[in-house]
């Protein structure tokens, strides 16, 4: 994958004073040590002939690796190790006080020897952190977690039976399990999925039952693990792109829900486009818009949209009909 200026910058402010510390080590073992490859290193030991607080030769970085073994000098003014920022310790601590809330977790006193370390280190970061409560979701069994995470390790498919609110029905089905999650305090189970043919994520307050199976719970070899970091619902290229028009009232829409492009136009409207594999979500939501929001395209949802709308007010006057005699 293609590395990022930002990505790299971070490396090489953390190797300089990791090699300085190390002088003369073995250049494969550094980059093995670093998690990176011989030739990555020697491309960032190039790197840093051009690197110092000035221009003449005296006032840059000096890196030598001929012989197999690297030394670096002249590297005294970024020598010191990187040091936790106040808000990075609180962020950190604050994470580490997340993970120690998680249920079923084991490593617990692993947890609490860091927290103890870094309140001894940073002071006033840890009275901050120690005001900041940590709530993980609740609703889900400290078992069910432990269950799903329990299959994770051990390579066991799972059986599940799944509630889908927008369908109002329960679905029974077997998933190769590949990781246990948390988003915004809601606890996923990500699997290969035998019923769909293809990986799925599941909230585990809608798992009602989960049995890991004594069979092989590896999933696929073209299995991928979605990209969460926009959340758990993850749009995919092959979905059904559809396009809305959404009145001012009704804007919030794009905000909430990931979408393909957003363009607002002279009277405050937007014509929004997303991708979406189940298209019952997005009917009902648009019913209960009320007219804010109305389908473009493609035509088959906008005629579904038309056709429940006209289903519901029929039955609505069917039974305002039947509780007045008429």
């Amino acid at each position: 994958m293609p590395e990022s200026a930002t990505d790299r910058l971070a490396r090489l402010l953390t190797m300089v004073p990791w090699l300085v510390a190390r002088q003369g080590i073995d250049l494969a073992l550094a980059a093995e040590e670093l998690g990176i490859t011989v030739e990555q290193l020697e491309t960032d030991l190039r790197l840093l002939y051009l690197c110092g607080y000035g221009q003449m030769p005296d006032e840059l970085i000096d890196a030598q690796w001929e012989g197999g073994r690297v030394f670096v000098t002249n590297a005294d003014t970024i020598a010191r190790p990187l040091r936790l920022g106040r808000d990075e310790a609180l962020t950190l601590m604050v994470g580490l006080r997340a993970l120690a809330s998680v249920p079923g977790l084991g490593e617990r006193d692993a947890i609490e020897r860091a927290m103890a370390k870094l309140e001894q280190a940073t002071g006033a970061s840890a009275e901050a952190a120690a005001r900041v409560e940590v709530a993980i979701s609740e609703g889900v069994e400290a078992d069910l977690l432990a269950d799903a995470r329990r299959a994770v390790e051990g390579h066991r498919r799972v059986h599940l039976r799944y509630l889908v609110p927008s369908r109002d029905e329960a679905t029974e089905r077997d998933v190769d399990p590949m990781r246990v999650v948390n988003l915004d305090s809601r606890w996923y189970l990500e699997g290969w999925c035998h019923l769909a043919q293809d990986t799925r994520t599941f909230r585990m307050d809608r798992i009602a039952r989960l049995d890991v199976l004594d069979v092989d719970g590896t999933p696929p070899a073209d299995a991928q693990l979605r990209d969460l970091d926009a959340g758990a619902f993850t749009p995919r290229p092959d979905d059904t792109l559809v396009t809305l028009r959404l009145t001012p009232g009704a804007t919030w829409v794009s905000d909430y829900y990931p979408t393909e492009s957003v363009q607002t136009q002279q009277d405050g409207s937007q014509i929004v486009t997303l991708r979406t594999a189940d298209t019952l979500w997005l009917r009902r939501l648009l019913w209960r818009l009320g007219g804010h929001g109305t389908v473009v395209s493609p035509p088959e949802v906008a005629q579904a949209v038309s056709e429940g709308a006209q289903a519901a007010l029929a039955a609505y006057a069917a039974d305002t009909t039947a509780s007045t005699g008429g």
